[in-house]
Order: C-alpha cells, then structure tokens, then sequence
C-alpha cells in the first residue's frame, strides 16, 4: 500500500502531458493536462491498453484516424496497437486521467508523419 498527492509530482512538459502517480508494478495511473492547442504525437502500444476518463475540459482523441470527442465525464479505452494521440482544439484546458496496463517498462511506439482526417469523427 502506498499513497500519494499529485502536487508531489509534475507534468512532463511544464504545464502539460502526463503526471505520473505511479508506474507499475502492474499499471500505469497518471493525470494528463493539455493546454489549448496542445497534444502528443501520435504512437500505440505493444502490449499495454490504455484508458483515459476526462475530469474536465474537452479533448479530441484520434483513434486509428478516427476523431472522438470527449468532455467530462466520457471514458474511452483503446487497445494495444491501436494508433492514438490527443489534441486540445477548445479554449479551455483540459485534465483527465490515464490508466495502462499490464505494466511494461517500454512499449510506446511513436509513429512518425501521422495523417488524419479531422472531419472523420465518431
């Protein structure tokens, strides 16, 4: 048993990315914030599924090219290998929580020229 605060951690680019709250030794459970305009690069995961549940603000997330919409309150859970990324088009931050699992030290792959279409929404 362990507990933790997230003001004891810090996202990974300032004010946006992942916090991380603890990484393994079975899951990853972090809090993401995207300011607006921000997101991540597009990549998937061997192994691991991940699971985001929005607390607050709006967020596009790209999945396999296809754009779903979510606000609070909304989940989404995307599979291994499936290709994804998140993009703030609003005007208001947003946070939310992410959660992968089974644990692997490494298992991101970036993929490099990602092209969607922004208009091919869920």
């Amino acid at each position: 048993m362990f507990k933790v605060n997230e003001k004891d951690f810090e996202y990974r680019y300032g004010d946006n990315g992942p916090k991380y709250l603890m990484k393994g030794p079975r899951l990853n459970f972090a809090l993401v914030q995207f300011m607006p305009g921000q997101s991540f690069k597009a990549h998937y995961h061997n192994i691991m599924e991940e699971n985001f549940y929005i607390l607050n603000g709006k967020i596009d997330i790209v999945v396999d090219g296809v754009v779903h919409t979510l606000a609070e309150g909304d989940m989404i859970h995307i599979e291994p290998k499936e290709i994804h990324f998140c993009i703030n088009n609003y005007s208001e931050p947003v946070k939310m929580v992410s959660v992968l699992g089974p644990h692997q030290q490494v298992d991101k792959v970036e993929v490099d020229d990602y092209t969607y279409d922004p208009n091919n929404k869920a």
